[in-house]
């Protein structure tokens, strides 16, 4: 659980800073959403589920 609370720090983390170093460049991002169709969203946020859980699932195992 403590390492979880962790990574959703680190993610709060990342994300804050890029708001502060680029806040145009975020809000042009999040403007571009909505050109994105549902589908292509999912697929990516699978995408990127999968890479963190074997990057997850690597490192547990080989530590």
């Amino acid at each position: 659980m403590r390492e979880l609370i962790i990574a959703l720090g680190l993610f709060l983390f990342i994300e804050g800073v890029l708001y502060v170093i680029f806040p145009s460049k975020m809000k042009n991002i999040l403007s571009k959403l909505n050109q994105i169709s549902n589908t292509q969203l999912r697929t990516g946020g699978l995408i990127f589920a999968i890479i963190g859980f074997v990057i997850i699932w690597y490192l547990k195992s080989n530590v």
